[in-house]
């Protein structure tokens, strides 16, 4: 165990308390951090009350970074479907045919996309007799025992003042990887997603299921019902997949130029409607910003808006509510507002480092795409030192919980911390090459068949945390009951921590 390590071990439970409590407790703390991520929930997984409805439609994460085993390039990736259930037939998860999923790149930083990766889908079954997705077992792609098949098309959109001025059709029914049924029906998955990765005009491609990627903690809940603190550490998300799309492509091809390397990225998803027009339903770009970050009230407004129109939102990043409470609850004093510091990260970009030149402020993951992978990657990113990691982009392992907490807690300001969540790394193993994803959990309990895919074990102790993760969704009176409940369960989390706390810190001191 590393010095550092040891420092935060006493410190996991006010770490995984103070995070708890604020995910119970979305609403009571509605507005937490505003646009500056703070808050250990599940990314954008259900995140509004509209889009609670429609996981098909709904972003969880986005992720850029320069690929690792070929710098010259840049690697997007982005998620929809929270909490995929891998046992979930006999439907499984499709990707939605009235859907646009767009990834948009700003090259020069005014906030505007100046191009638009999009992605569209289509569905063909075999056999329309059965209610089965495969009808026997499946070693190909293109093995007429796969009943439900899907291709994409992917359109690269050139904009100038966000209007559209040419398209492009760089890849052209492709194959989706189907959802991983089991290892009776599927005995060798990885080569299925293998079959799924294929060149695309500039770049390489895969769409189908993965392992969700993102990590974190939220087993905290349980301490609501004893204190039982042994729970922390445990990655709630472990067992759920998402369905991905992920796209490899020269990084001269999305950058302005050498001079000028850093892009804005963010994703959302558009939606038909009765009238075949197309209405924008989910945005993201940083993690942990619609989720916890932005009011109850301006949630669905956020997921219609694009960063251009970002000053709207500016009066939660100035004055976040998160350190008031920290420093309140924990006597971790909060840093003097306003929060420039937090601006620069999330907003603007860091100077010297993502920050481009002229940039107009707005909720787009920045990357500078000139900065080389390193060879011994930090799970901290910068504040570690790796300017390789977030917030210069997003990498698969990168902790953006810790990250984001320690920076909401004043890291950056001089106000040093270790605050976690004790989950440093996704239970899954990444790739090191394309499309780095860990292979999506099987619902398969017994061991993998020979030839069988990475990780097939079932999901533990992770289904409790989807009510936490859609604390603040829903639209009828039901869920806003739910969501008070919520509330109030979050205030109660808070007293039992700080009861612990403070019976914790007569032997071990305070934190600052």
């Amino acid at each position: 165990m590393t010095a550092h390590a040891r420092r935060r071990t006493g410190r996991r439970g006010l770490a995984a308390l103070v995070c708890g409590a604020l995910a119970a407790g979305g609403l009571a703390a509605a507005g937490v951090s505003a646009l500056e991520p703070g808050s250990a929930q599940a990314s954008s997984h259900r995140e509004a009350p509209l889009i609670s409805g429609q996981p098909q439609y709904d972003n969880t994460d986005v992720y850029a970074f320069v690929s690792p085993d070929k710098p010259d390039t840049t690697t997007l990736v982005a998620n929809w479907t929270p909490f995929e259930e891998p046992a979930g037939g006999p439907n499984f998860y499709p990707f939605p045919e009235d859907a646009q999923y767009d990834i948009h790149i700003d090259s020069d930083g005014d906030s505007q996309g100046d191009l638009v990766y999009r992605w569209t889908f289509d569905t063909k079954i075999r056999n329309g007799n059965t209610f089965l997705y495969n009808t026997g077992q499946v070693t190909a792609l293109d093995d007429p025992d796969l009943n439900f098949n899907q291709t994409y098309d992917i359109d690269l959109l050139k904009l100038k003042d966000q209007k559209v001025v040419s398209t492009k059709k760089i890849a052209n029914n492709l194959p989706v990887a189907p959802s991983r049924v089991g290892d009776a029906s599927m005995p060798d998955y990885k080569k299925l997603r293998d079959q799924a990765v294929r060149k695309v005009a500039g770049g390489t491609s895969y769409v189908g299921q993965a392992d969700d990627p993102f990590f974190l903690d939220l087993q905290v809940f349980d301490s609501l019902y004893g204190g039982d603190l042994s729970q922390v550490g445990k990655d709630t998300l472990k067992g759920y997949n998402v369905n991905s799309v992920a796209l490899q492509v020269p990084s001269a091809d999305i950058r302005q130029s050498e001079k000028q390397p850093t892009v804005g990225i963010w994703s959302t998803t558009q939606r038909k409607n009765a009238k075949g027009g197309w209405t924008q339903v989910s945005r993201l770009g940083n993690p942990l910003v619609n989720e916890l970050v932005v009011p109850l009230r301006d949630k669905d407004k956020f997921n219609a808006s694009a960063p251009w129109n970002d000053a709207d939102f500016a009066q939660y990043v100035q004055k976040p509510e998160l350190p008031k409470l920290l420093e309140k609850v924990y006597g971790i004093k909060a840093p003097a507002e306003p929060r420039k510091d937090l601006v620069s990260v999330f907003l603007t970009g860091v100077q010297d480092l993502n920050q481009p030149p002229n940039v107009r402020p707005a909720e787009t993951l920045r990357l500078n795409t000139s900065i080389k992978p390193t060879a011994d990657p930090k799970r901290l990113g910068v504040l570690d030192g790796d300017n390789a990691g977030f917030p210069n982009g997003r990498r698969l392992a990168d902790d953006v919980v810790d990250i984001e907490l320690q920076a909401v807690a004043g890291e950056l300001v001089g106000a040093k911390n270790d605050l976690g969540d004790a989950v440093n790394a996704n239970d899954q193993a990444f790739g090191g090459t394309f499309p780095y994803l860990a292979l999506p959990t099987s619902p398969t309990h017994a061991p993998a068949a020979k030839g069988g895919g990475d990780n097939t074990s079932a999901r533990v102790g992770g289904g409790a945390a989807v009510p936490a993760a859609s604390s603040s969704d829903g639209a009828d009176d039901t869920v806003l009951i739910a969501s008070a409940a919520a509330a109030a369960a979050g205030v109660l989390l808070v007293g039992l921590g700080l009861a612990w706390w403070r019976a914790r810190r007569r032997g071990v001191g305070r934190i600052s």
